[in-house]
């Protein structure tokens, strides 16, 4: 974990899928909000709950910022070497670097979503 984003995750973190193909990453805290926004949704959604709630691993981050994650979930998310870490607002995503590149390379060939219509950079 890069040294400058240490403090603000603690020690303390929980790692599960994300439906686009990397990993979440949450400090134990948000992730506790988002777990408890999860399991409140209706039963139409058990599958997303399954994915999310199912694949949730709870990790410690060692002295030098290391974290160690499962062999399974590195697999769900196509990690084999070289990653991306990405910060999302209240969570970070893990993603296999070259899956990163593609994606973003299509996304940036797309036009932009209507929500982005009125902003103003």
């Amino acid at each position: 974990m890069p040294t400058r984003h240490r403090d603000a995750l603690g020690a303390a973190l929980t790692i599960t899928k994300h439906p686009h193909g990397c990993l979440m990453v949450f400090p134990r805290g948000a992730w506790e909000q988002f777990r408890d926004r999860i399991a409140a949704l209706p039963m139409q959604a058990q599958w997303w709950k399954r994915i999310f709630l199912g694949n949730a691993m709870d990790v410690e981050m060692d002295g030098t910022g290391r974290v160690l994650v499962s062999p399974e979930l590195r697999a769900g998310a196509g990690i084999s070497k070289d990653v991306v870490l990405l910060g999302m607002g209240a969570h970070f995503e893990l993603w296999d670097a070259q899956v990163y590149a593609a994606q973003e390379a299509e996304a940036m060939k797309a036009e932009m979503p209507d929500v982005f219509k009125d902003f103003s950079f």
